[in-house]
């Protein structure tokens, strides 16, 4: 069975005037991979969401009520996201559902968050134009993404053929889709693209087809976690030493690999290294709370943070929890967090400043060029302004 457990401790820890927050809570419902391919980073977005609901309560919660976390585990698949959604809607009755999920659990969900009408933010990059009247994103698309990978590869190196390799379900998929049109489109050749199932994990076959093609770069969009993990380190093992561009590895993550991840290319929209006000006082904030067991916040736990805070910004906005003035006014307000201002009003959607990146030998990652409010395109064009 599915674990759902209560933060009942963020929910209590904010005062209101010098009195402890006795309303009826605002619950939020997190259904996050704990287990599965997101359990690597599945853990460095709940602190970011326990961050952002105990810095709530403590100034008072939303509307005078406290915010309450109900986090649940979605297995990173689509059966254990349909199991979550239906007990968090239906059962547990979140007046909003916040997550960081890998494509297949957001697709599985959104049936259900339809039938239930409840707001929807999706925090987790992914693969683009996944549209509901209930739903926003403010992560990247590949619009956002791609580009600076592939730019770079063709100055830098000259490349001009390449080889992709993903997981086999939608952002896998999607992702490189869209990649082999934008190499195409820039006069490069895609010359292989393989895919394993999210929960494989020997990638020897698909090394020998990589090795065998001989390009000139290679591209990867795997599941985030532990894919990222087997594939960079068989591939290191192999002896693969072509400029590598990772579509899919967080921060954290690459810190973990360390060696095995230096020498990687990644585009992101959060680094820690960002040197904003804002995110100096998150980190600040996340290494006081969570102190020697804190996570490497990244570009998957990070858009938590922020998305909770718009949320209550749009409740405030709209005076209610009710699900359609919420709904309207999540593209009216934006937050000026630790990446920067974040609104998300194109097309439910949010323009971005993006970071091309370096992974070290010890796994930091160091910044090359950023790119100021990356449009993300046409995503969803029925909620255009």
């Amino acid at each position: 069975m599915l674990g759902i457990r209560i933060a009942s401790t963020v929910a209590v820890a904010g005062l209101l005037a010098g009195t402890a927050l006795a309303e009826e809570p605002i619950k939020i419902g997190i259904p996050v991979g704990l287990s599965g391919a997101n359990s690597v980073v599945a853990p460095s977005v709940v602190q970011s969401a326990e961050l952002a609901a105990a810095e709530i309560n403590a100034e008072g919660g939303i509307l005078g009520r406290p915010v309450e976390l109900i986090v649940a585990d979605d297995g990173s698949g689509a059966q254990g996201a349909q199991r979550a959604f239906e007990n968090l809607i239906f059962q547990q009755e979140v007046d909003a559902l916040i997550s960081m999920e890998t494509s297949a659990a957001r697709n599985a969900g959104l049936p259900i968050v339809n039938r239930g009408q409840v707001p929807y933010i999706y925090t987790s990059f992914y693969e683009g134009r996944s549209c509901s009247p209930w739903m926003y994103v403010n992560a990247w698309v590949p619009e956002q993404q791609v580009g600076p990978i592939v730019d770079h590869f063709m100055e830098e190196y000259g490349a001009q053929t390449f080889f992709l390799i993903g997981s086999d379900y939608a952002f896998g998929r999607g992702m490189l889709e869209f990649t082999r049109e934008y190499v195409e489109a820039n006069g490069g050749e895609v010359l292989g693209e393989q895919y394993l199932p999210m929960d494989g994990s020997d990638w020897t076959a698909i090394i020998s087809m990589l090795r065998s093609a001989a390009p000139d770069a290679l591209i990867t969009s795997t599941a985030g976690g532990s894919p990222n993990v087997t594939l960079t380190r068989q591939l290191r093992a192999a002896g693969v030493d072509i400029p590598y561009g990772n579509l899919a590895v967080d921060e954290g993550t690459a810190r973990t690999m360390r060696e095995d991840a230096a020498g990687m290319y990644i585009a992101a929209s959060y680094l820690t290294s960002i040197d904003r006000e804002e995110n100096r006082a998150f980190l600040e904030a996340m290494e006081e709370k969570f102190g020697a067991d804190l996570k490497t916040p990244n570009d998957l736990s990070v858009p938590q943070y922020e998305a909770i805070y718009l949320y209550k910004l749009a409740v405030e906005k709209a005076g209610t929890t009710d699900a359609q003035p919420v709904i309207d006014a999540l593209a009216e307000v934006s937050f000026e967090g630790p990446r920067g201002t974040i609104q998300m009003n194109a097309q439910r959607h949010t323009p971005l400043t993006m970071y091309l990146g370096k992974v070290e030998d010890d796994g930091e990652v160091t910044v090359i060029s950023s790119f100021e409010d990356v449009d993300p395109g046409d995503q969803c064009p029925q909620f255009a302004n």
